[in-house]
């Protein structure tokens, strides 16, 4: 269910439309904060929030080579569902659909991580590995992704964590149960 309304709620706030200057536009209605390189939206009815960022630094190789491909929107999210006790639910959206059955890589640190993929999106297995990724971003300096998109095409996403804990705080108070 979750997958289903986050690829919804995806839509509804247009977040193609964010920038990757900031990883969000400046105008949009439901951006709360800024916190460096990650921005804090939130919603009241249904209440949720979440915390997004876009990469710093992207490669895209294919057999060993930098190649250029076009992608769509790349973007890390948490994302906080009280209603629905959903707290911290780590999510990635890589821009292109994802190999069949495939998973995604995520390192943070000296903290290795798998996320498994869903069209365009990537989740945490669980709630105790979402809390496991949080901890571990609050503490680290970046986040590197590897994925493998349909046509074979191995990504390398890296996102700052600068303002990922100030940011994360904001949504818990906002959205917190």
């Amino acid at each position: 269910m979750t997958r289903t309304y986050f690829k919804g709620l995806i839509a509804a706030f247009g977040l193609a439309a964010l920038t990757a200057t900031t990883g969000l536009a400046q105008d949009t209605a439901n951006r709360v904060a800024a916190k460096t390189d990650w921005s804090v939206f939130a919603e009241e009815s249904p209440r949720q929030c979440w915390v997004v960022s876009a990469p710093k630094q992207t490669v895209n190789t294919q057999d060993g080579r930098v190649v250029a491909v076009r992608r769509g929107d790349i973007y890390m999210f948490v994302s906080f569902w009280p209603d629905n006790d959903q707290i911290g639910e780590v999510s990635f959206m890589g821009g292109y659909p994802f190999a069949e059955a495939s998973t995604v890589s995520l390192k943070v640190g000296d903290s290795d991580f798998e996320l498994f993929t869903d069209g365009e999106l990537a989740w945490a297995a669980s709630p105790e590995d979402d809390r496991r990724i949080a901890t571990a971003m609050k503490r680290g300096v970046d986040a590197v992704i590897v994925g493998r998109s349909a046509r074979g095409t191995t990504t390398t996403d890296t996102f700052s964590l600068m303002g990922f804990t100030a940011a994360f705080e904001d949504a818990l108070k906002r959205c917190g149960t």
